[in-house]
């Protein structure tokens, strides 16, 4: 029967990387470069790594891709879907050994299957499974991206409530964060997509035979350009969503400029009514004044002998001018201060 076009392994990255017998392992079974063990092709979102080996006839040609998409779910749930894949690709026999690193449900029942299953046109090109994970990645990435726009759709057509405007700004945020994940896993992905056409575009010129990869080739182009169409998408989504938060912030600031307005105007017709009392107040001080200074036994007043004024009227001055000029001195402190 012969070997099988495709051989498709899954393993753990991460449990492969505390183990170094494991690594060499891999390293020695699949040709797999040192550095994609690195620290920093764990840590990264999005790459794609090409190698050909100097006996190409008899071994072939080595390439890694990685992508990172999140999706949000019920409630903003949210999930991260990573596509870690590892191929080598045989000249001589047109095999093609596909290595899924850390895949997760239900990817792991879904990706596999086309992987599985290649087209024997296409199996002369090595890069025929990275047009079927790309597919994989667009489905993906159309989901997040429109998964977003829904909840920016929500916010749009939600009316403006009577009284005081209350924006949820923990969900604004929330949303505003994922959208800005969502952007950023496609800005790696086309970058990521744009890798791969161009190596393909460098594979097919080194074959005599161009047309055995021109179908994978338009492949390729129409998910980067899909990608790429998906990506100014998220960025109108981001843009739409700042809208709505700009809103947010003016209503309620429109709203409490129109509380200051009223709380002014209030203030206006109290001031107006102090001023009234206060003149009132002022009309009668004289008078009151001089009632007071003439109902104190300072002063007499009979038929016989009319008016008298005593002679210790001087103590009335003598407390009433110093007391009143330390008042004002009192004042005058504390408005400095």
């Amino acid at each position: 029967m012969g070997e099988p076009p495709s051989q498709l392994l899954l393993a753990s990255a991460n449990q492969i990387r505390t183990c170094p017998r494991c690594r060499q392992d891999f390293i020695d079974a699949f040709g797999m470069p040192e550095l994609w063990w690195s620290d920093y092709c764990r840590n990264s979102n999005g790459y794609f790594g090409c190698e050909t080996s100097d006996a190409m006839a008899s071994s072939g040609i080595s390439m890694w891709a990685f992508f990172e998409v999140k999706q949000l779910e019920e409630g903003l749930r949210y999930r991260w879907h990573k596509i870690n894949i590892f191929t080598r690709w045989l000249l001589s026999t047109k095999q093609t050994i596909i290595l899924l690193f850390d895949l997760q449900p239900p990817m792991v029942e879904r990706l596999p299957c086309p992987l599985l299953d290649p087209e024997s046109a296409n199996l002369a090109d090595p890069f025929w499974a990275y047009a079927r994970i790309a597919a994989e990645v667009l489905r993906l990435e159309d989901s997040a991206v429109m998964s977003i726009r829904n909840h920016v759709r929500k916010l749009e057509l939600q009316r403006q409530p009577a009284g005081k405007p209350q924006p949820d700004y923990r969900y604004l945020h929330d949303i505003a964060r994922h959208a800005i994940h969502v952007s950023e896993t496609l800005d790696v992905a086309t970058q990521t997509m744009g890798r791969i056409v161009m190596q393909h575009d460098i594979f097919m010129k080194s074959m005599s035979d161009q047309d055995i990869s021109q179908n994978t080739h338009s492949r390729l182009q129409f998910f980067e350009s899909f990608i790429e169409s998906l990506r100014h998408r998220s960025v109108s989504n981001e843009k739409r969503l700042l809208n709505e938060i700009q809103l947010a912030y003016n209503t309620v600031a429109q709203y409490d400029a129109g509380t200051s307005v009223e709380i002014g105007r209030s203030a206006q017709s109290d001031s107006a009514s102090m001023k009234t009392i206060a003149f009132v107040t002022l009309t009668f001080l004289p008078p009151t004044f001089i009632s007071a200074i003439f109902s104190m036994s300072f002063f007499d007043y009979s038929v016989d002998s009319g008016w008298t004024v005593s002679n210790k009227f001087w103590v009335y001055w003598a407390f009433a001018v110093p007391t009143t000029v330390i008042t004002v001195i009192l004042w005058f402190v504390s408005r400095g201060s």
